[in-house]
């Protein structure tokens, strides 16, 4: 007989061999337990436990919410969570770009920092150096006999004439002599009007209160937004009844005069006007006297 077929001998006898396992009282060695087993036994016993605990624990990784407790495995409710974090961090950043832009402008509102645009009347007609046909446009003599028809009509019909052609109208925020007009060329954006103390500054439109605060220069400045975007401005008051976010009717008071500006040494008050983000003449919409 081979060594081969010796040692394979002796192998199979070492698996096949019968023990004895027994579990002994330590105080009396009296037995408590025993199992009789070989190797054999014990291999295809410890083979099929790890079998069993490698796919128990795959089916648990695989098709139970537990693997979302095992490092590297997000859960889908986490994953969900960050996808409408994300949205909502998206959305979030462009209303802060809209805000900011808002800012800005009532930034240039308070500081009156515009540029203008200069129209050249020559402008025109240097886009077209050989100029316009007056041929072309000059009415012809039914033109000329239906325009005088209508301005007769115009000028006798005092009902169409009576019709106001603005969408509302804008009441004074107060009473008084204007002392400083509205001057664009002296980047002065507003008229000035001196008044008394404890004098009451009404509002001129119904609208919303936007902004509402002290500020040294100008002492209480108020800003109102109407509809069509018109944006009132009230400066140099001593107080103010309306804080922001507030809603405002027609004449309602929302601040009181009496602010002393320290480079002047008077009381004054200041009104000044926007539209479309950009200033205009309140006297020309607003009779203060």
């Amino acid at each position: 007989m081979s060594n081969y077929q010796l040692k394979r001998q002796q192998l199979l006898k070492k698996l096949y061999t019968k023990r004895r396992l027994v579990i002994l009282n330590e105080d009396s060695f009296e037995e408590t337990f025993s199992l009789k087993l070989n190797l054999m036994n014990v291999f295809v016993v410890g083979s099929v436990g790890t079998i069993l605990i490698i796919f128990v624990t795959t089916y648990i990784i695989a098709f139970t919410p537990l693997r979302e407790y095992i490092p590297g495995y997000a859960s889908s409710k986490l994953k969900q969570e960050a996808l409408e974090m994300a949205i909502k961090s998206d959305s979030l950043e462009q209303s802060v770009k809209i805000n900011n832009a808002y800012i800005t402008s009532i930034k240039k509102v308070l500081t009156g920092d515009l540029e203008y645009a200069k129209l050249n009347k020559d402008s025109i007609k240097a886009l077209d150096p050989e100029g316009i046909d007056e041929g072309l446009i000059a009415p012809s003599e039914n033109e000329k006999v239906l325009r005088e028809q209508v301005i007769k009509e115009d000028k006798y019909n005092v009902f169409d004439s009576a019709k106001p052609k603005v969408g509302f109208v804008l009441f004074p925020p107060v009473q008084g002599t204007i002392i400083e007009k509205y001057s664009p060329k002296n980047k002065h954006l507003a008229v000035t009007i001196a008044l008394g103390k404890n004098t009451p500054i009404k509002a001129i439109a119904a609208g919303t209160i936007i902004f509402s605060d002290w500020s040294p220069k100008n002492g209480y400045v108020v800003i109102i937004r109407h509809k069509d975007d018109i944006l009132s401005v009230y400066k140099n008051a001593a107080s103010v009844t309306k804080t922001q976010g507030s809603v405002v009717k027609t004449s309602e008071v929302i601040a009181l005069t009496g602010f002393t500006n320290p480079i002047q040494n008077n009381s004054t008050f200041q009104f000044e006007l926007w539209k479309d983000g950009f200033p205009i003449d309140p006297a020309q919409f607003i009779n203060f006297n």
